[in-house]
Formats: C-alpha cells, structure tokens, sequence
C-alpha cells in the first residue's frame, strides 16, 4: 500500500504577485545591508535595526525601529530587521 499525496495550490495569482512582489523588496533590503554591514555594525552594537527602502532606521527594540521604517516606507512589505549584539565576539551557531 502507497498512500497517496495530494498537492494542492490555494494562492490567487493576486497573491502570488503580492508575494513575489514582497520578496524582491526583502532581497533589495538584505543586499543594501549586504552592501553596509562594517558601516552599519560598527556603529549600532547593541542596537536593533530595519531596513525599509533600502534605508536604515535604528532604534532601541523592534519594534520602534519597525515603526521608523513604516512611517517612511509605508509600501516597503520586505522589511528587513536585525539585532546587532553589543560585543563583537566569535559565535557558534549549529543546526
């Protein structure tokens, strides 16, 4: 006996657009911080940050850097946030 498996796509082509369109503005976001990382690192340890519209807002949580962002890029949905640890040390991260 091999069970069967069904697949089946529930998006809307509307959706799909939203969605690749949401992931071309994260890819944008991630490559501009890409692009700033010892800039950006050096000066905001301790600080979290998103990038919205390929600009950087910093604040003190996320969601106050979050709020920054939206209130500039209201139409940026690929917002991208990150925690920059206050110490530079070396990190193991496993899976």
């Amino acid at each position: 006996m091999n069970p069967i498996i069904m697949i089946e796509e529930t998006m809307t082509a509307e959706e799909a657009a939203a969605a690749n369109k949401q992931r071309e503005q994260f890819d944008r976001n991630s490559h501009w911080l890409q692009a700033h990382i010892p800039e950006v690192y050096s000066r905001h340890r301790g600080k979290c940050i998103c990038i919205a519209g390929q600009e950087l807002f910093v604040a003190g949580t996320v969601t106050e850097a979050v709020a920054k962002a939206k209130a500039a890029h209201p139409d940026d949905h690929g917002l991208f946030t990150r925690y920059i640890p206050k110490d530079k040390v070396p990190r193991i991260y496993a899976i």
